[in-house]
């Protein structure tokens, strides 16, 4: 493989389904614990430290079952299929 060869990255619809479920209740959590949902999981993806998610509810736990690579994936795809 050069680097003028294009990489194709598959994606799981299955696990993107659960990310999905997983980062929908989190940003509840936060939100009914009165923080920033977007500012604190943003906070999570860019640094990786936990402790920018909420234990209430067992958000922190949930959001580190995932991958951050997971995540941005995600959100991404949200964000461009609106």
């Amino acid at each position: 493989m050069s680097i003028t060869d294009t990489v194709k990255f598959k994606v799981d619809k299955e696990k993107a389904n659960e990310t999905r479920g997983i980062l929908v209740s989190v940003y509840q959590a936060l939100k009914e614990k009165g923080y920033n949902p977007i500012n604190q999981i943003i906070g999570y993806v860019l640094s990786g430290d936990p402790t920018y998610v909420t234990n209430y509810n067992n958000a922190r736990s949930m959001i580190m079952k995932l991958e951050r690579d997971e995540i941005l994936e995600e959100l991404l795809r949200n964000y461009l299929e609106k």
